[in-house]
C-alpha cells in the first residue's frame, strides 16, 4: 500500500504512544509490515488501557451480566432495561478523571456531553444525569480550584443541553488531591422496538459523519487516560476536548428525529479515540470492514494530517451508516437543525479499516484487529503490604468521647456527611418535572411518563472501605446503593459502575482492583443486580501515589407504582422510630474514627448478603404495603447521623426524635457505628404489629427506638446522651461545605 512517512518510527515514539516494544512485535505481524505513523496512533488508542480494558478484562468477565430484564448488557454504548409497558431504560456511567485535573470546567463538562451521546444513540432520550465526585481537602486552594470548576462544568453543559442533573454523591479525603475523580452516570428512556446499535452492516452502504467540525483538541485523550500523572501533567490542556452543549442539543433532537425513520443500520459517539474508535468498532461488531475518506470530514482547522483527524476527540460528533439511496433524506434532517452532515466513506465487505487521503491509502488496519486483537494481559497480583497496618484497631486503646453532642454536630460538619446541596442547587434538577424524589435523599425517583412506573437511581462508593479491604469494600458499594433504591420504595434491578484505580502495572493495584471486582461480583449476584456496562479508569496516581480503590455503583431500580416512592425524612409528629437491622460494635473504616480520631483504619464493616436482601425485601414489603412513613439508610456516620438526617429533611420541616438505645457495646460504636444492613423507619403506631409479621417472616431483628417528637434532638442510653435542638443539628449539617470555602 501507499503509506505515510511523517516520521520514522523510533523505540522512543513507540513508547511515547503508550505501546510496549511487545505490543508493537504484534502490530507489525498483524500487518504483515511495518505501520507507518498514523497506523501507529490509530492502534496506540485503540488498544491503550482505556479503550482496551487489557488490564481488566480477564476479572470483569466475574461480573453477572444476565438478568429477566436486561436487554443490552456490556459491549454496547450502554445497557438497556426492561421497564415492561414496550419501554425500556437505557443508562451507563462514565469517568473523565485525567481531563478533569488538567481543565476542570471542560474536562467535566465534555464528560458530561460524553455520556449523554451514549445514551442518545441507542435510540434514548435521555432525561437525568448523576455524578460521582471524588476531590482532595476543600482547606487546600487548589482543590477548591478543582471542585469548583468540575461543579460548574457539570452545571454548565447539563443544564444547557437540557439534560437535568438530579443527584449524585461526593466525597473527600487527601488521596484526591492530586487525581479528582469526576463520574457521571445518564439514563435514558426508549421504546423496545426502537433500540439502535453501533454496527456498520450492508456492504455499500454509506458512512455519514455528523455534528461539530474536527479540530486538534483531544488528540491523544484515550492514550493520556491511560498514564500516570507526574509533575507537568496539568500542561496537557491541548488534550483536553471542548464542549458546545448547545450544539449537543441540536444533535439530540436531529438524531432521534431520524431514528423514527428506518434509515439508520447503525450509529456510535465518536468519544475516546473520536473517528478511529467509531470506525473500527462498528466494522468490527458488523464482521464488516469501512472504508474513509478524509476530504470528505469537516474541519475548523487548517493543515490537520491524517494521524489528526482519525485521533482528534472533538465534541459532540457521531457516526451513522444508513441504508444506500438516503443519504439525501439524512443531510436534510441535519440540515433542518443548522448541523453538517457528510458521507465520508462505506462499509466494505473485506473487513479492514481503510483510511484515504487525497486518494491515497494512509491507513490500512483489519477492523476486528484494532477491536479484538488487543493484548488481555494477566498481570501479576500481589497483596498490599499496607493492609497488615492498617486492618488492625485495637477499640480497648481508643477513648470514648466526653461529650457526644459535640461529636455528632462535627461528624455532621464534616463535608462527607453534610448538605451537599450547594453542589446540587447549581443543577436543573426539575427539568420536564420528571423529578418525584430531589436531590439528597436516599435515591432519585423519576416518573416514567405514560405509566404508573417510575425509576430510583443511587450512586455509591466508599473509598476507604476498598482500601481497607478491596474485597469486603467491593461488596459493600453495591448492596449501598441496593439499599438506597430500596429506601426510595424500588425493586433493586441492574447497575452500572465507574472502577477507579490507580496503575495496573503495579502489582498491589491489580490485586486491590481484582478483589474489589470479585466482591462486587458476589454482591450482584446475591441481591439480583446485573452488570449492564460501565467504565474502568486505571492509572489515577500523581508521582506513584496513587487514590482509594475507588469502584462506583450506579444501581437502578424499578417503583411498579410511583406512588411508593418514599424519602428520608420524617413526616409526622407522634411516629414511631424503628430500626430494621443489627447494630455491631464496628468502627472500622467509619468516618467517625477519621474525623474524631485521626485514623483510617480497621476492617470495614462485616456484610452479611442473605441478612442484606432480607433486610431489603422486608423493607419492600413494608413500603408497598402501606406501612412506611419514611425509610433511610444507615450508612456513613452510623445511627445518630442517620436519625439527624431523618429529623432535619421531613416534609413539615424540622422534627425531633426521643429515642432509647440500649445494645450492650460501647456507645460510640452504637451511635457512630456503620454496621451494614441497617434502614431505620417511621410510621404510625397502629401499623407496628404489621411491620413485625412482616420482619419476622423474613428473619430480620426490628428494633423500636423510640418516637417522633418536639424540637429536640434527644438520644440516650448507658453511658451517653445527646441533647440538642434540632435547629442546631440542621445547622451544623448545613454549613459543612460553605464553611470551607469560607476560610
Amino acid at each position: 500500500m501507499a503509506g505515510t512517512k511523517e516520521l520514522v518510527i523510533t523505540s522512543r515514539l513507540i513508547v511515547e504512544h503508550g505501546l510496549t516494544a511487545e505490543e508493537y512485535e504484534k502490530i507489525r505481524a498483524i500487518l504483515g509490515r511495518e505501520p507507518n505513523v498514523t497506523e501507529l496512533g490509530i492502534f496506540s488508542v485503540m488498544w491503550s488501557e482505556h479503550c482496551s480494558y487489557k488490564s481488566s478484562r480477564v476479572h470483569l468477565q466475574k461480573l453477572p451480566t444476565k438478568g429477566t430484564r436486561v436487554l443490552i448488557g456490556p459491549g454496547e454504548n450502554a445497557g438497556v432495561v426492561d421497564l415492561g409497558d414496550n419501554l425500556a431504560a437505557v443508562f451507563k456511567m462514565e469517568s473523565h478523571n485525567h481531563p478533569s485535573f488538567i481543565e476542570p470546567y471542560q474536562g467535566a463538562a465534555t464528560g458530561v456531553g460524553g455520556i449523554i451521546r451514549d445514551i442518545f444513540t441507542m435510540g434514548a432520550r435521555p432525561i437525568a444525569l448523576l455524578d460521582s465526585l471524588r476531590f482532595g481537602p476543600l482547606t487546600a486552594a487548589k482543590n477548591r480550584y478543582l471542585f469548583s470548576g468540575v461543579v460548574a462544568g457539570i452545571s454548565g453543559y447539563g443544564n444547557a443541553v437540557g439534560v437535568p442533573t438530579v443527584g449524585g454523591e461526593c466525597f473527600f479525603a487527601d488521596c484526591y488531591g492530586p487525581n479528582p475523580l469526576v463520574n457521571v452516570l445518564c439514563l435514558g428512556i426508549v421504546r423496545k422496538g426502537r433500540i439502535f446499535k453501533a454496527r456498520a452492516e450492508g456492504v455499500g452502504n454509506p458512512v455519514i459523519y455528523v455534528g461539530a467540525r474536527t479540530g486538534r483538541d483531544g488528540i491523544h485523550g484515550a492514550t493520556m487516560a491511560s498514564e500516570a500523572f507526574s509533575e507537568g501533567s496539568e500542561e496537557r490542556r491541548p488534550t483536553v476536548q471542548v464542549g458546545d452543549p448547545f450544539k449537543e442539543k441540536c444533535l439530540i433532537e436531529a438524531c432521534l428525529e431520524l431514528m423514527e425513520t428506518d434509515e439508520i443500520v447503525g450509529i456510535q459517539d465518536m468519544g475516546a479515540a473520536g473517528l478511529t474508535c467509531s470506525t473500527a468498532e462498528m466494522a468490527a461488531r458488523g464482521g464488516v470492514g469501512v472504508e474513509v475518506d478524509l476530504d470528505q470530514v469537516p474541519r475548523r482547522e487548517e493543515g490537520m494530517t491524517p494521524y489528526e483527524v482519525m485521533l482528534s476527540e472533538s465534541q459532540e460528533r457521531m457516526l451513522l451508516v444508513v441504508k444506500r439511496g438516503t443519504e439525501g433524506k439524512v443531510k436534510g434532517i441535519f440540515e433542518k437543525w443548522d448541523l453538517e452532515a457528510s458521507v465520508v466513506g462505506q462499509v466494505t465487505g473485506d473487513g479492514v479499516l481503510r483510511v484515504k487521503e487525497k486518494g491515497t491509502v494512509v491507513a490500512e488496519i483489519p477492523a476486528k484487529a484494532l477491536v479484538d486483537g488487543a493484548p488481555v494481559y494477566v498481570r501479576p497480583m500481589e497483596r498490599p503490604a499496607y493492609l497488615d497496618l492498617v486492618q488492625k484497631l485495637d477499640l480497648s486503646t481508643l477513648p470514648l468521647p466526653l461529650d457526644y453532642n459535640e461529636v455528632l454536630l462535627t461528624l455532621l460538619g464534616s463535608p462527607n456527611i453534610g448538605s451537599k446541596a450547594m453542589i446540587f442547587r447549581q443543577y436543573d434538577h426539575m427539568l420536564y418535572l420528571n423529578t418525584v424524589v430531589l436531590p439528597g435523599s436516599d435515591a432519585v425517583v423519576l416518573r416514567v411518563k405514560g405509566t404508573r412506573k417510575g425509576i430510583a437511581l443511587s450512586c455509591d462508593g466508599n473509598g476507604r472501605y476498598v482500601y481497607l479491604d478491596p474485597y469486603e469494600g467491593g461488596k459493600l458499594a453495591v448492596a449501598e446503593a441496593a439499599r438506597n433504591v430500596v429506601c426510595s420504595g424500588a425493586f433493586p434491578v441492574a447497575i452500572t459502575n465507574g472502577l477507579n484505580f490507580g496503575s495496573p502495572e503495579h502489582p498491589e493495584i491489580m490485586w486491590q482492583s481484582a478483589f474489589a471486582v470479585k466482591g462486587m461480583a458476589e454482591a450482584c449476584q446475591a441481591l439480583g443486580t446485573p452488570v449492564t456496562g460501565g467504565n474502568v479508569s486505571f492509572y489515577n496516581e500523581t508521582s506513584g501515589e496513587a487514590i482509594f480503590p475507588t469502584p462506583i455503583v450506579g444501581m437502578l431500580g424499578v417503583l411498579e407504582d410511583i406512588s411508593h416512592a418514599t424519602t428520608q425524612g420524617f413526616q409526622k409528629e407522634g411516629d414511631l422510630v424503628v430500626l430494621l437491622g443489627e447494630t455491631r460494635e464496628e468502627l472500622g473504616g467509619s468516618e467517625y474514627l477519621k474525623v474524631i480520631h485521626g485514623l483510617e483504619r480497621g476492617m470495614p464493616p462485616l456484610l452479611d448478603l442473605g441478612l442484606e436482601q432480607r433486610v431489603q425485601t422486608a423493607c419492600l414489603e413494608a413500603i408497598r404495603s402501606g406501612l412506611i412513613a419514611s425509610a433511610h439508610d444507615c450508612s456513613d456516620g452510623g445511627l445518630a447521623v442517620a436519625l439527624a438526617d431523618s429529623c432535619i429533611s421531613g416534609v413539615e420541616g424540622l422534627l425531633g426524635i426521643e429515642v432509647e438505645l440500649q445494645r450492650g457495646i460501647r456507645p460510640d460504636a452504637l451511635l457512630f457505628g456503620e454496621s451494614q444492613s441497617r434502614i431505620v423507619l417511621s410510621l404510625r403506631e397502629e401499623a407496628l404489629p404489621a411491620l413485625r409479621r412482616i420482619a419476622d417472616g423474613h428473619g430480620v431483628p426490628l428494633h423500636v427506638l423510640g418516637r417522633v417528637r418536639g424540637s429536640r434532638f434527644l438520644l440516650q442510653g448507658s453511658g451517653f446522651i445527646i441533647d440538642l435542638p434540632v435547629e442546631a443539628v440542621r445547622k451544623a449539617w448545613q454549613e459543612a461545605l460553605p464553611t470551607f470555602f469560607a476560610r
